[in-house]
């Protein structure tokens, strides 16, 4: 025994690796119905693994590095729950209360992760959600600088007790197909407020496109420049300051309190911070990449609505097909439009970061195969990011899935753009999803129809339904019309254009003119961000004795950004 303990020590490679498989195959976990379901896991290299569940069974090996995986066929729905066995030898897993049915995969930023709890007039249908076969999976927050193999979690069925943690619009999407479909429905929830789409995107991929490819560039060099030991104490030098703001504030106004600084947060490694390119893709997607299932849901975008950012109609396909390679399956995927939101516009052509992010997501549905859009125009809130309806979006979504996956007939979009033509000095626009014909929600004539000429001058139009699927648009003070759009403002009050079903029209125009960007002013943003260094460097020069070779080369850095900063300064 101690010789073979002293062998195994000196090669550690021996040891026998223990049977495992990621927290996600776990007892009350739901399997894709008649598919073969993929699992997997890691034993001692060369170990024969093998898989039982309902009569069925797999058999397959471990690579040299421990690594397995095999597909084990599921079979019809099934709400009873079953055990599904996998062995090594002596080794053995027993998962329980494993259902068959239907498994989507949901993420996105803090609308997706926006949870039941969060909205009073739920409380009623919390209490009611006694659904055993509708279960969910919640992955937690995590970083990683690599792509990770597992991730914590459990699965949790729909009760009283379980519902309020789940995600809203997973949980009325889910509901939704359970209650249609009559038969169980599992989700897999990962998603993180406030990120962008990059960082649920592969920097592999992420490569593939100049835009993003600059944003990967941009954060490794900011990587390879990181110093923990300065960052932490730049860190401590703001907290300090936070905190002698916040002492001296006791006992002032609430009004003034309402303007203290936010406390610093403290010093991340940009390949283990949130929200940088590929850091959520490795620590929240990776893991599942391969859990077969149906499709997935989307709800993302308000972090990468802002005037210079990539295109979202590159950005979004862009990580569509890397999930569908990755998963070795062009699933379906299901995404939220961004709601309405901040104060109403009164002008037309307005230039508008929001309108324009709705309007690319829009076009995703004609560039990606196997996409699907719930469109939300209605729902939104003036001065709250989160609306507090997610039934809506939720089950606008489903509406999608019941048609094109399961096959129902019914009309599962509100009426999207299909063309326009211009004759008499007016402009058809026709659509698609119109169901038994397009109508006014309040029975008022349309608004939000805005049509310009050449010249691009954009006036208010007037809008007259035609037929079941048409609406003709025109101005007096547009002779020889050009172009219109809808909707065209991140919170386009009185835009009530529907179809039979009550659901809204998407925002879209019918040009590509070049009016729709938000100028950035470069200039002005490469100031602001030598004004930060500049700060930072003179809180570094204040720590070091001035006669000190650190202080020298440090103060040499500090006078020629300070004159480069004046340089820059607006000519008056």
């Amino acid at each position: 025994m101690k010789t073979i303990l002293s062998l195994l020590l000196l090669s550690p490679g021996l040891l026998l690796a223990e049977l495992s498989v990621p927290h996600f195959f776990a007892d009350h976990m739901i399997l894709q119905r008649e598919r073969a379901a993929a699992i997997w896991g890691k034993a001692h290299a060369g170990a024969e693994i093998s898989v039982a569940f309902k009569g069925k069974s797999a058999a397959t090996k471990a690579d040299a590095d421990g690594k397995w995986r095999t597909q084990i066929e599921t079979g019809a729905a099934d709400a009873t729950g079953v055990t599904l066995t996998i062995s090594a030898g002596a080794d053995k897993i027993e998962i329980k209360d494993v259902l068959v049915g239907e498994v989507w995969f949901a993420s996105g930023q803090s609308n997706m992760f926006f949870t039941m709890n969060r909205v009073p007039a739920y409380e009623a249908l919390i209490k009611e959600s006694k659904h055993p076969a509708l279960r969910m999976f919640n992955a937690p927050l995590v970083t990683a600088a690599d792509d990770q193999d597992d991730i914590e979690g459990v699965w949790a069925a729909s009760t009283p007790e379980m519902v309020p943690d789940f995600s809203a619009v997973a949980f009325f999407f889910a509901r939704k197909l359970h209650l249609d479909l009559g038969i169980p429905v599992g989700v897999i929830k990962s998603a993180w407020g406030g990120k962008p789409v990059e960082t649920f995107t592969s920097r592999e991929a992420l490569n593939t496109l100049p835009g993003t490819k600059a944003l990967v560039d941009a954060m490794l060099k900011d990587e390879a420049a990181f110093d923990q030991a300065k960052a932490q104490a730049a860190y401590e030098t703001k907290l300090e300051q936070w905190q002698s703001t916040v002492a001296a504030a006791k006992g002032k106004s609430a009004e003034e309190r309402k303007r203290l600084p936010k406390k610093p947060d403290a010093p991340k490694r940009p390949l283990l911070t949130e929200g940088k390119p590929g850091v959520l893709f490795a620590a929240m997607i990776h893991p599942f990449t391969g859990y077969t299932m149906r499709g997935a849901i989307w709800y993302q975008g308000e972090g990468n609505a802002r005037a210079g950012a990539v295109p979202y109609d590159q950005t979004l396909p862009l990580m569509i097909n890397d999930w569908r390679k990755r998963w070795g399956d062009d699933f379906s995927f299901y995404f939220v439009q961004l709601a309405n939101y901040h104060a109403p516009s009164t002008a037309p052509g307005t230039p508008d970061a929001w309108a324009l992010l709705q309007d690319r997501m829009r076009l995703v549905l004609d560039t990606t195969p196997k996409t699907g859009m719930a469109i939300i125009n209605d729902v939104g809130e003036v001065n709250d990011i989160h609306p507090k309806n997610k039934k809506d979006p939720g089950e606008r979504l489903a509406r999608w899935a019941l048609a094109k996956d399961y096959g129902k007939e019914l009309i599962y979009s509100g009426p999207l753009f299909k063309l326009s033509s211009v004759k008499d000095g007016a402009i058809r626009v026709t659509f698609d999803q119109s169901g038994a014909g397009l109508k006014s929600r309040d029975g008022g004539a349309l608004k939000r129809f805005e049509i310009a000429g050449a010249d691009k001058v954009w006036m208010w139009a007037d809008a007259k339904i035609d037929g079941t699927d048409s609406v003709i648009v025109s101005s007096t003070e547009v002779k020889a019309p050009a172009a219109v759009r809808y909707a065209w403002a991140a919170n386009p009050e009185g835009a009530n254009l529907i179809n039979s079903e009550g659901l809204p029209a998407s925002v879209f125009r019918t040009d590509d003119w070049d009016d729709v960007e938000i100028q950035v002013d470069t200039a002005a943003e490469e100031r602001r961000a030598m004004g930060v260094e500049i700060r930072a460097l003179a809180t570094e020069l204040a720590k070091h004795d001035r006669k000190s070779p650190e202080y020298q080369a440090l103060n040499q850095k500090f006078q020629a950004l300070m004159t480069k900063f004046k340089a820059s300064a607006p000519k008056k």
